[in-house]
């Protein structure tokens, strides 16, 4: 089966997290986390006969944030800081998906998973709190889990 070439997603993702100041990222890629997860839900709605995994996959999207949330804590300022990058994250997000296929978009969300896993991974490393460390790690298998899910969705989707 052959495959179109993606956008290098990852690239993407890491310009746009670290032009974010280091203290503000947690909570940056929690918010990501919810537009991911606003995205698996209107691939649910596309995709009827495949909605309750991409349901599953919005949940963990979710959790992860929520985590991240409850970890990080951040002040009214904090959260005015993230308001112009969230939005040119999401915008960026949005422009390399517009012109895929949806199988693509997929696959694209796959490596993003991926991406956010080592993320979520490199900052439990850096903790010292090790129920905090616990929570990053659990995070990033939800990641994972997520681009499992995506990839098996994928090679049930016609090319």
């Amino acid at each position: 089966m052959s495959q179109n070439t993606l956008p290098d997603i990852a690239s993407l993702l890491l310009q746009v997290v670290t032009s974010v100041p280091e203290p503000f990222r947690p909570r940056f890629l929690a918010l990501l986390e919810r537009t991911a997860a606003d995205r698996y839900e209107k691939w649910a709605a596309e995709l009827p006969a495949h909605a309750s995994g991409l349901l599953g996959c919005a949940a963990r999207e979710k959790e992860i944030a929520a985590t991240a949330e409850r970890l990080f804590a951040l002040d009214a300022t904090g959260q005015q800081k993230l308001v112009t990058p969230l939005q040119e994250a999401r915008e960026a997000y949005f422009a390399v998906l517009k012109p895929l296929s949806l199988r693509d978009q997929l696959r694209l969300q796959a490596i993003a998973e991926r991406t956010g896993g080592g993320a979520w991974r490199a900052m439990a490393a850096a903790l010292p709190d090790p129920n905090a460390r616990a929570a990053l790690e659990r995070s990033a298998e939800l990641e994972e889990a997520n681009a499992a899910h995506l990839d098996a969705l994928v090679a049930r989707l016609p090319a």
